[in-house]
């Protein structure tokens, strides 16, 4: 079937639902290894803390693939129905987060997080192959990647806002401040009502031949789907695969190590340590209740508030700061908006530049004594981020063969969470050694890491993923 080129307005609805998507990725991003801190997490342990969603990531992202590859209900369609399991699921983990009371409790709210969203998330990228003709491809993912930036950017800046709205964002000792449990409950509702809109302003096609996709749909396929996928997998995918290797690998280390390494780095206010400043007993020992130290040292109390009243003040600058890269992602994604509904791109060269600027962001993170300079790191970060959610999946799309596009995006994926594995399993406390035993330390790590992926795309020679060719 030849599909028609869509309107603005029809790209843009199909997209909207990614604006809740984004909420919540940017929210646990931007402040999951701040609740894991307040909760008494040491900051050598909270990549190992971030574990579970790129473990989830690796086992939901084919699996849904597969299922929204060989799903079709008469009213919700092929992909809409994971984009509603996933929305209500993640809203209601998004709302009991920030209420976690202990550190695994909330380290298993991210596993719950992280799975949902991929529910919602993985059939996404896939509706843009089903509905846009090749031609509107690297548009219909810019226009995702516009979508994402508005929310990453909004998200990120929602515990800053709601405190200078008058909201307190201090607590007594291993509570989440209110501003942060209201940015929670806020993308809660957004993450549904935006993937409500696209799913009653959408419609999705029906597959070709109904009664051969039923028959062959009763047929449990998965396995054999799965190593068929893995053997024929395109080149371009495998070499596209490398890049986005390097790519999240920098991505996860500034999600996991943002916050204590700039609140220490640039802003010289590490999250004190609690039992530096605890209650001792008779023997010497804090005094302990429900895992927590509830009791402070009255000599030091004072101390202890204002250390970290300075540190959440930091925290929520650093969210801000991050913020700045969903902003310029959503700069750079409207400039490619409305160059690709007109032009053809070099897809290819467009990555490699905007990986190199992002590395280049991180790496003078390093040099950095204002804290205003931060928001250069993060508009460079933002170019590479906004071309990370577009060109590799242009490219990709143009590659595979479009009755499996979920499965192909599943497995795709797996070159997304298996560096995010790796990093959560030792990868970055090892290798950031290599650049100094400081807090800056994985920043830097990112940044030669998105400059390795950078120059990895010489090795995507494909003219039809490269840019958009006519038959």
């Amino acid at each position: 079937m030849e599909k028609r080129k869509l309107s603005f307005w029809e790209i843009w609805n199909m997209s909207f639902g990614f604006l809740g998507i984004q909420f919540g990725f940017a929210l646990q991003g931007g402040f999951m290894s701040r609740i894991f801190q307040t909760l008494g997490a040491e900051k050598d342990a909270i990549p190992m803390l971030w574990i579970a969603a790129p473990l989830t990531g690796l086992l939901v992202q084919p699996i849904i693939g597969y299922l929204s590859d060989n799903t079709w209900h008469p009213r919700l369609g092929r992909r809409k129905p994971y984009f509603l399991i996933g929305a209500i699921l993640s809203s209601i983990t998004l709302f009991f987060v920030p209420y976690s009371p202990f550190l695994w409790v909330a380290a298993g709210c991210l596993w719950i997080l992280d799975a949902s969203i991929n529910v919602s998330m993985e059939p996404f990228r896939a509706l843009v192959a089903d509905k846009l003709p090749d031609s509107q491809r690297s548009y219909g993912f810019v226009m995702q990647t516009l979508i994402i930036g508005i929310g990453t950017w909004v998200a990120s800046n929602l515990p800053w806002l709601i405190t200078k709205m008058g909201v307190s964002n201090e607590a007594a000792p291993g509570i989440i401040p209110m501003s942060v449990k209201i940015a929670f409950a806020i993308g809660a509702f957004v993450f549904l009502a935006s993937i409500l809109y696209t799913i009653f302003t959408t419609k999705e096609y029906p597959p070709e031949d109904l009664e051969a996709f039923q028959k062959e749909k009763k047929e449990n396929r998965f396995f054999k789907d799965l190593k068929t996928s893995l053997a024929q997998m395109p080149s371009t995918m495998k070499k596209l695969g490398v890049i986005q290797f390097f790519s999240w690998f920098a991505f996860f280390t500034m999600w996991s190590m943002a916050t204590p390494a700039l609140t220490e780095h640039v802003f010289k206010a590490p999250k004190p340590d609690i039992k530096e400043y605890a209650q001792l007993n008779n023997d010497g020992k804090e005094i302990i209740q429900d895992e927590k130290v509830l009791y402070l040292n009255p000599e030091k109390e004072s101390e202890y508030k204002e250390k970290d009243k300075i540190y959440n003040e930091s925290a929520d600058s650093v969210g801000s700061a991050m913020g700045i890269y969903g902003l310029s992602s959503m700069a750079f994604a409207l400039l490619l908006t409305f160059y690709t509904s007109k032009y053809r791109i070099n897809r290819k060269y467009i990555h490699m530049a905007s990986l190199i600027l992002g590395g280049i962001g991180f790496l003078i993170m390093k040099y950095m004594t204002d804290s205003s300079y931060l928001n250069v790191s993060f508009i460079l970060i933002g170019i590479s981020w906004g071309s990370i959610l577009s060109m590799p999946y242009a490219m990709l799309s143009s590659s595979v063969n479009e009755k499996k596009m979920g499965m192909m995006m599943g497995l795709f994926n797996m070159f997304i969470v298996i560096p995010q594995i790796i990093a959560a399993l030792g990868g970055i406390n090892l290798i950031s050694k290599i650049f100094g035993n400081t807090a800056i330390a994985p920043m830097t790590l990112a940044g030669f890491s998105l400059v390795i992926g950078g120059l990895c795309n010489f090795l995507i020679t494909e003219k039809k993923a490269i840019s958009f060719q006519q038959e």
